[in-house]
């Protein structure tokens, strides 16, 4: 086809490389046209799904690995597992000299649970909300515009669902997702955005909700000067700034000093400490357009934001794994009504809340599916959104006391997995087989 007459919509030249994409570099006059060429803009055809960066089925692998030890080890010694998890680093009163410590609460406490699921964390959290940040605000991001409407309705109906249940499913839900659809079927991107969206979300409501140290919002100030700051003095610079000033604006440090005071100003204002490091995100440089949720084609990326995040690749895969070890042991003997009650939150409540949600916003705004997507994969990502992990981990101990309750929780989870091979099975059987696929 000649290049100076492109159909509307179509990729010129390397010119869309996600889904979707809307630009083009020259209109065409398709009454000009061919016949063969003018026919061809009517021809729908799914868009193709871009590639997600591998680093995501090793993260699955790496918190899978971590429960699994966690697990056969809470079973066969109970005792030293707990002493483990729950051995103490510090705790207020092995600080009672310094000055700082009157800041602290009561209950401070740092030990492998919560240095893990408060600190290290904070790093995932950082990389899974820099891609929603990208989704929401860049050129082509998946959640620009009216985009957003349908997964946001679906994540506020999935949420109500569940009553508030989080779990964290991002990287499993991803897989499963993948088993379903392929690896190039436009739902994956529709199953991301729900699961990055509805966990961080349902983690800062719980936060919000846990009174155990009570809020002091006024510990927010200490985030928002700080990133103003780095924001000001190193923020993205304008385009005909000199070249000193933008190469300034490269420089990583200040950002790490924000994030570091960022984190303590969240965790002193009482809210969960793995949020700690999301208000930065928005004053990093950042690239000019997305090209999808954890694209493979952002590791060529050199910003300030997408080369944190790079950094961040290989030690989230060991932090995933000890993530998985603390908050991953699972009683086989917990068994109790509590697990019945997560299992119909997640089973029950949030896929139908999800599809809920979605077609009510298709309703209320007359949304389309995404390009690519039918009302069959919209059924199958409501299913996968029910599947948690072994844990509800950094909100559970927010909604639930400990003990008994909160380790039938945890089984009731960690049963909710069974619902991602039923997801699978159904899928294919609702695939053509080979012969009738080659005659179609």
């Amino acid at each position: 086809m000649d290049s100076d007459c492109i159909p509307a919509r179509w990729p010129c030249h390397g010119g869309s490389a996600t889904p979707g994409g809307e630009r083009i570099s020259r209109p065409c006059d398709c009454a000009a046209a061919p016949i063969a060429q003018r026919s061809l803009p009517a021809i729908r055809r799914s868009p193709p799904m871009y590639r997600v960066s591998p680093f995501v089925r090793r993260f699955a692998w790496a918190l899978l690995g971590g429960a699994g030890v966690a697990t056969v080890w809470a079973n066969v010694s109970p005792a030293s597992y707990y002493d483990m998890i729950e051995w103490r680093f510090l705790d207020r009163e092995m600080l009672t000299s310094l000055p700082f410590s009157q800041v602290l609460p009561d209950t401070f406490l740092l030990t492998h649970v919560t240095l893990v699921s408060d600190v290290l964390m904070a790093l995932f959290l950082f990389f899974v909300g820099k891609e929603l940040w990208e989704a929401l605000v860049l050129e082509r991001g998946a959640l620009t515009g009216r985009q957003a409407l349908l997964p946001a309705w679906a994540v506020a109906g999935g949420m109500l669902g569940a009553v508030l249940f989080w779990v964290l499913y991002i990287i499993i839900g991803y897989v499963i997702a993948r088993a379903v659809f392929g690896a190039g079927h436009p739902a994956l991107h529709l199953s991301l955005l729900v699961s990055i969206a509805s966990s961080l979300a349902g983690l800062l409501l719980a936060g919000i909700a846990d009174a155990t140290f009570g809020l002091a919002l006024l510990w927010l100030l200490l985030p928002l000067g700080a990133t103003l700051w780095a924001w000001l003095a190193f923020g993205r610079p304008d385009p005909d700034a000199p070249e000193r000033v933008r190469r300034r604006s490269l420089a990583l440090w200040p950002w790490l000093l924000a994030g570091a005071a960022s984190w303590i100003g969240v965790a002193a204002a009482g809210l969960p400490p793995a949020l700690g490091l999301l208000p930065v995100i928005p004053a990093i440089p950042h690239a000019d357009r997305a090209f999808g949720l954890f694209a493979e084609a952002e590791e060529f990326l050199h910003d300030p934001l997408n080369r944190l995040s790079h950094l961040l690749v290989k030690p989230l895969a060991v932090i995933l794994f000890a993530f998985g070890l603390t908050r991953g042991g699972i009683d086989l003997g917990a068994l109790a009504p509590t697990t019945g009650s997560v299992l119909a939150a997640l089973w029950i409540g949030k896929p139908l809340g999800f599809l809920a949600g979605a077609l009510l916003a298709a309703l209320l705004f007359r949304l389309d599916l995404p390009r690519g997507v039918r009302l069959s994969d919209l059924l199958l990502v409501a299913m996968i959104s029910g599947v948690g992990f072994t844990l509800p981990v950094l909100a559970l101990d927010s909604a639930l006391p400990g003990g008994a309750m909160a380790e039938a929780a945890r089984m009731g989870a960690a049963l909710s997995l069974l619902l991602g091979p039923m997801v699978i099975a159904l899928a294919r059987l609702r695939r053509p087989p080979p012969a009738s696929r080659a005659k179609t």
